[in-house]
């Protein structure tokens, strides 16, 4: 399998908190593994994360813990996805296809965008 070119990108912004102005701002936390697996198959551990300004996770990107495809009931007899997303403070995660390092910062930072305009009311 070739390398993601944009995999030293993001792993470079591991422990980067980037201020998104009025008390919002972002996380990212990147770790390469020791070696690919079936739930993680790009080689690596991530959590991108936007926080109000009460220190809330209102959005994340991560890999840290499985979740139900929509419509699944049960974890048995199917591959279970760890790629995810979380919108809002409650959200326990939906399904994110990771493409690439580069893609996942696109996407991260295109729904930091939005986010930050539904909780800023423009």
């Amino acid at each position: 399998m070739a390398r993601d070119a944009g995999l030293d990108t993001l792993l470079d912004l591991d422990g980067s908190i980037i201020d998104q102005g009025d008390g919002y701002w972002v996380s990212i936390r990147v770790k390469l593994l020791e070696k690919a697996s079936e739930t993680r198959p790009h080689g690596i551990s991530y959590s991108l994360t936007l926080h109000d300004p009460h220190n809330q996770r209102i959005l994340g990107f991560d890999n840290a813990h499985a979740v139900k495809s929509v419509g699944k009931r049960k974890y048995s007899g199917r591959r279970v996805e760890y790629d995810h997303k979380h919108k809002g403070l409650k959200d326990k995660g939906s399904p994110y296809e990771f493409v690439s390092a580069y893609q996942l910062l696109e996407d991260f930072f295109n729904e930091v965008d939005k986010t930050l305009k539904e909780y800023r009311g423009y």
